[in-house]
């Protein structure tokens, strides 16, 4: 027959044996903590990948933006180059011709 254990026996038993299972809960909760960093790491490594193709995304959506802006700005340039040289051109004759009328009819009003 198994002998009784004393009160004291009893106790240290118990202590034993909450002490086994406190040590378990430490070591899993550690697990959950070290899992939870590893969680926490890739959550921000992937928020940066991921905030980092974005950003490149609206950079090059910005630049083709700009691109076309300039290409139409460029051929808004040519046109209207085009257009004050078809005005300048038309107009080049009646100036030169009032330029000379002017010269010729101040060089009249100055001689004796």
């Amino acid at each position: 027959m198994e002998e009784e254990k004393t009160l004291l026996q009893q106790i240290r038993d118990k202590e034993q044996e909450f002490s086994k299972k406190i040590e378990a809960v430490k070591l899993e909760t550690d697990m959950q903590i070290a899992a939870a960093r590893v969680e926490r790491e890739t959550t921000i490594r992937d928020a940066g990948r991921s905030g980092k193709i974005t950003a490149e995304e609206v950079y090059r959506k910005e630049m083709q933006k700009t691109e076309t802006e300039i290409e139409q700005m460029k051929k808004a340039s040519v046109i209207e180059t085009g257009d004050a040289r078809v005005k300048g051109e038309r107009n080049l004759q009646p100036a030169v011709e009032k330029i000379v009328g002017y010269v010729v009819m101040g060089q009249s009003d100055s001689t004796p």
